[in-house]
């Protein structure tokens, strides 16, 4: 397998995490989007359509695109997805809530403050990212403040989705400190066998 990726991206990383908690080997392409290299023609013929990372070519060369995707694809028939339908059923709407109303705020929030700049018009946008990232920390609060993981009794790929851009928040000036059981989730998470830091390639 072949990872085409960002180093410092969240949705990029989540892959990693998975892929070495896995023990599964494979190879890692370094492709700077800050230079462009995911919009090149070559890349968008070859690699993927949509022009984004990660993306993962499989050994028979077929392509997978979408972080959450590509962690479902991996994750099947291990321990990383519930057997139970329903406990099933709720990490796949963790997932959804990453990329709906995670990722697009406190992903956002980090992009601007650490690495691209504060956009036009960030007196307007800044607030309403901060309240709606706030929003998302409340709601996964609420359940790890009385459980371990996000689904059932163990740890599944919804944690290893939201953990990726949830440990960095404060890069994106969103403090943890309010979410005692988050805190601790990512205590519990970096404490796992196979983790490895986002600057982790293998």
């Amino acid at each position: 397998m072949i990872l085409n990726d960002y180093l410092l991206s969240g949705n990029g990383y989540k892959i990693r995490l998975l892929l070495s908690m896995m023990g599964q080997p494979f190879e890692y392409i370094e492709r700077d989007i800050m230079k462009g290299e995911t919009r090149t023609p070559e890349y968008i013929a070859k690699i993927n359509p949509n022009g984004k990372i990660p993306a993962l070519v499989l050994d028979d060369g077929r392509v997978l695109a979408e972080s959450n995707a590509i962690l479902t694809y991996l994750a099947e028939d291990t321990n990383f997805i519930p057997v139970d339908r329903f406990e099933r059923a709720e990490m796949m709407g963790w997932l959804f809530f990453e990329q709906y109303d995670h990722e697009p705020n406190i992903a956002v929030l980090i992009s601007w403050h650490a690495f691209k700049g504060l956009p036009e018009n960030a007196d307007i946008f800044v607030p309403m990212k901060e309240a709606a990232g706030k929003r998302a920390l409340d709601l996964m609060e609420k359940r790890l403040s009385g459980h371990n993981w996000l689904v059932g009794e163990s740890l599944t790929i919804a944690d290893i989705s939201l953990y990726a851009y949830t440990h960095r928040a404060e890069l994106g000036k969103i403090s943890l400190q309010p979410y005692p059981g988050i805190r601790a989730w990512l205590d519990r998470f970096s404490a796992l066998p196979g983790y490895v830091p986002i600057t982790w390639t293998p």
